[in-house]
């Protein structure tokens, strides 16, 4: 799972970034991304041709309407008004339940809280 912080990383070439990115292809994982993590860091043009490359090998996950009412209710719970990484933390705790997952984040203190409320396994790795 990428969070923004992981997307500009990738955006300004991060070789760290860009090694996991790669590493999780070649293990097939599965690289998710939610759609409004997308909107916080696209911008269009081609500067952003590498943040484009980099979408091309991620799971899309759509901030549905049952996932916005997860992520008020875990902004509520936890008493934060930052609806994307709640969204972050929802989809995690949501995939954890079949899958290792782990969250490529520059905020970990921020996602460690939110996911600390959910059930699942999700690892939090700060980029």
């Amino acid at each position: 799972m990428l969070d923004a912080g992981a997307l500009i990383a990738l955006d300004r070439n991060d070789r760290a970034m860009w090694a996991r990115l790669r590493a999780a292809a070649d293990a097939r994982d599965i690289v998710a991304v939610p759609t409004g993590v997308i909107a916080q860091t696209w911008r269009g043009g081609r500067r952003q041709a590498l943040l484009a490359r980099a979408l091309m090998h991620c799971e899309e996950l759509v901030l549905d309407s049952a996932m916005a009412r997860a992520c008020g209710r875990l902004c509520a719970r936890s008493r934060t008004g930052d609806v994307i990484d709640a969204s972050v933390a929802v989809a995690a705790a949501q995939l954890s339940h079949h899958h290792r997952t782990v969250v490529a984040t520059s905020d970990p203190d921020d996602i460690k809280a939110l996911t600390a409320t959910l059930s699942g396994q999700v690892v939090v790795v700060t980029v």
